[in-house]
């Protein structure tokens, strides 16, 4: 959010002189985020920003006619959000946060750090998580080439979060890949935690995640994508009509890896990918 603020700043518009911003956040729960996007909607704004799908779809069933600007949606055509990129149509538009072959990159990356690594688990929250079938497919479809299984494992809440990594962690060959969603995003902790302590190597999230212990991960630039949407509100306070602004795709991406969860993990990080990362964290 602070992104967002400063490049409004930066384009004219300050808090508390010319434009007021208010915030909901619904920390991954479904009926929390339900009712924020009514109050947010009942505030009558001239824009609303929405990170992630489960956001954009609670604000659809909200209202048709205030702007949205969204980020984090992977695919919003499959998704019903808009009609096009090019022409989004309808009251909404913004930048979306999926490239299927992304998702073969987080299993090419998991086998050249961990190369036994031969059944990975997929840990998301089905509740929140509207664009989950999306990674799947793109997961499951990667898999065999990297000679792995996918299992998938929705969780709830931290004790579901407990079981699915026990349960990997019974036979050789597990790996962690956690899908990024508000829930994942709250229980950030907790799901670096059991797998650390059941020593299995955890790929995904965003860059916060290594940066909190994970062993890695290869995402889009959120910060530059929160930039680019400040810019889309900046032309809608101007007069602009989202279904005139085209959706854009992510054209920047950071490798961040945690050389000291590799060493614990005993894991060793070639020094062709340490070259390549955006961020090593030791």
């Amino acid at each position: 959010m602070k992104t967002i603020a400063q490049v409004l700043g930066r384009l004219g518009w300050v808090e508390g002189k010319n434009i007021r911003v208010d915030y909901r956040f619904a920390a991954g729960d479904p009926a929390l985020l339900k009712a924020r996007a009514a109050e947010l909607v009942s505030l009558a704004p001239d824009a609303i920003l929405a990170i992630t799908a489960s956001a954009v779809a609670a604000l659809l069933q909200e209202t048709r006619t205030t702007p949205i600007v969204f980020t984090a949606v992977p695919d919003p055509i499959e998704l019903g959000f808009v009609q096009s990129l090019a022409r989004p149509g309808r009251n909404i538009t913004g930048f979306t946060s999926f490239d299927a072959p992304i998702m073969g990159k987080w299993l090419q990356l998991l086998e050249e750090v961990a190369p036994r690594v031969s059944r990975v688990s997929v840990i998301f929250n089905p509740d929140i998580n509207f664009s989950a079938p999306l990674y799947i497919r793109a997961i499951e479809a990667a898999a065999p080439t990297f000679g792995m299984t996918v299992a998938l494992d929705p969780v709830h809440d931290d004790a579901g979060i407990e079981e699915a990594i026990a349960i990997l962690a019974r036979e050789p060959g597990g790996g962690v890949i956690c899908l990024t969603d508000s829930f994942t995003i709250t229980h950030r902790d907790v799901i670096i935690g059991v797998a650390a302590r059941h020593s299995l190597p955890l790929i995904g999230g965003t860059s916060g995640f290594p940066r909190a212990g994970s062993l890695m991960t290869y995402w889009y630039d959120a910060f530059d994508e929160y930039a680019q949407a400040a810019s889309y509100i900046d032309r809608i306070l101007k007069g602009a009509s989202p279904a005139d602004l085209p959706v854009q795709q992510p054209t920047k991406y950071s490798l961040v890896i945690n050389l000291k969860t590799a060493k614990a993990l005993g894991l060793t990080v070639p020094p062709s990918m340490l070259d390549l990362a955006d961020e090593v964290i030791e």
